[in-house]
């Protein structure tokens, strides 16, 4: 009997926290939807009282947000393209070899990600009014590549170090050069992982706000920034609409890493030692 009650407990805990996970998750999403699509709401109306297509049209013709769509879409992948180019020889580096400080860059690395980053863009700010950077592509450029570091350098690193040594030595005695062996046995097994990061990579370009504004406002202006904008002047059917189009992105691409974020490439890339 007591088993019973406890076992029945625990269903209606569960159902209580999968409802509450439905409401601060699915609630906002679903809220968006709707208001994307109203016409008008007052309260107390659960629903719209007329449906719309006029906002969406309204953010399809409207030049500026056309030209943050653009400039969201020239820099994420430009961000992960040179990431790339920096950090990948890096992480191989980290994971093959050990030289002097190399556990301290690495805990650099992550530290320069665990304080908030409005100070650090401060700072850059200064510097890049130095440099002439303030308003250009390369200062924003700058900015989204330091917030992809340590995607691009830890993950890699520990999809590296998880390439089996044996493989990559039965190929050097099949006569493989050493160039051979990383392109045709460490890279493809490394794969996976460097995918994860490029598509984490790419989110946090996407999605960068503060550093992005800070340095390249009021000349570029990408999807997130522009969302400032949308919010105080726009009404709140226009950033609804902006905000779903701002999320489909990161969905298609999260879904799409689905299968190796669940499986363990994301969370191996924080446990390398």
């Amino acid at each position: 009997m007591a088993n019973a009650i406890r076992g029945a407990a625990a269903r209606v805990l569960a159902g209580l926290f999968a409802a509450a996970l439905a409401v601060f998750v699915v609630g906002p999403l679903a809220w968006l939807a709707l208001r994307a699509f109203a016409g008008s709401w007052t309260y107390p109306h659960l629903l719209p009282d007329a449906w719309t297509l006029k906002w969406w049209s309204v953010v399809f013709s409207d030049h500026a947000l056309g030209v943050a769509v653009q400039n969201s879409l020239f820099f994420a992948p430009l961000t992960v393209l040179v990431s790339a180019l920096v950090c990948l020889p890096a992480a191989y580096a980290f994971a093959r070899f050990d030289f002097p400080g190399r556990k301290l860059f690495l805990i650099g690395i992550f530290a320069a990600n665990a304080f908030p980053k409005m100070g650090l863009f401060v700072s850059l700010a200064a510097l890049f009014y130095a440099l002439n950077l303030m308003n250009t592509v390369l200062g924003i450029l700058v900015v989204h590549v330091l917030g992809t570091v340590v995607f691009m350098t830890w993950i890699p690193s520990a999809a590296f170090a998880a390439v089996p040594r044996s493989l990559e030595e039965a190929a050097r005695d099949a006569g493989a050069s050493k160039l051979r062996v990383f392109f045709s046995v460490t890279l493809p097994m490394a794969l996976p992982g460097i995918l994860v990061a490029a598509i984490m990579s790419f989110l946090a370009s996407f999605d960068e706000a503060q550093g992005t504004y800070l340095v390249g406002a009021p000349d570029y202006m990408t999807m997130p920034t522009q969302m400032y904008s949308l919010v105080l002047n726009y009404p709140t059917q226009v950033a609804a609409v902006f905000s779903i189009l701002l999320a489909i992105p990161s969905v298609a691409l999260l879904l799409a890493a689905h299968k190796h974020i669940v499986g363990g490439q994301l969370a191996e890339g924080f446990q390398i030692k």
